[in-house]
C-alpha cells in the first residue's frame, strides 16, 4: 500500500505545476519509475484514480516507463546495469571487485506531463 503515498505525492506535484500554468486539465503524467521499486504500476494508477477525483487531474493516465538498474563499480569506475536486484550483489563484470554504488534503479519522478 506504500502506493498511496506516493501517488499523492504525484498529484501534489502536478496540481502545482497545473496551477502555475494556467491548465485546465492534466491528460497523461508521464513517469520514470526505477526497476528495483517495489511500485506496481496497476496500483499506482488506481490510487491516482482515487486520489485525483475532483481535481484536475482527474481521469489522467499515469504513463509508466521503467528506467534500468545501472551500477558504478568504485574500483574501476565501470558502470553497469543489472537485470535485476539479484545481479546488484554480484562482481563488477570489468574487475571482478564487489564494491559497487546504485546509480539508478530506485527513483521515481515525473517526466512529463500532456495537458489542456
Amino acid at each position: 500500500m506504500h502506493e498511496l503515498p506516493v501517488t499523492e505525492s504525484i498529484l501534489k506535484i502536478v496540481l502545482a505545476h497545473a496551477e502555475k500554468n494556467d491548465v485546465r486539465r492534466v491528460m497523461t503524467i508521464q513517469l520514470q519509475v526505477g526497476r528495483l521499486s517495489d511500485l506496481e504500476d496497476d496500483w499506482m494508477q488506481r490510487y491516482f484514480d482515487y486520489v485525483s477525483k475532483g481535481t484536475l487531474a482527474e481521469g489522467a493516465k499515469l504513463q509508466i516507463e521503467r528506467t534500468p538498474i545501472r551500477l558504478t563499480c568504485n574500483a574501476c569506475a565501470y558502470i553497469y546495469t543489472a537485470d535485476d536486484a539479484s545481479q546488484i550483489d554480484k562482481p563488477c563484470p570489468k574487475c571482478g571487485r564487489k564494491d559497487v554504488t546504485l546509480i539508478s534503479g530506485r527513483e521515481y519522478f515525473i517526466k512529463n506531463m500532456e495537458v489542456l
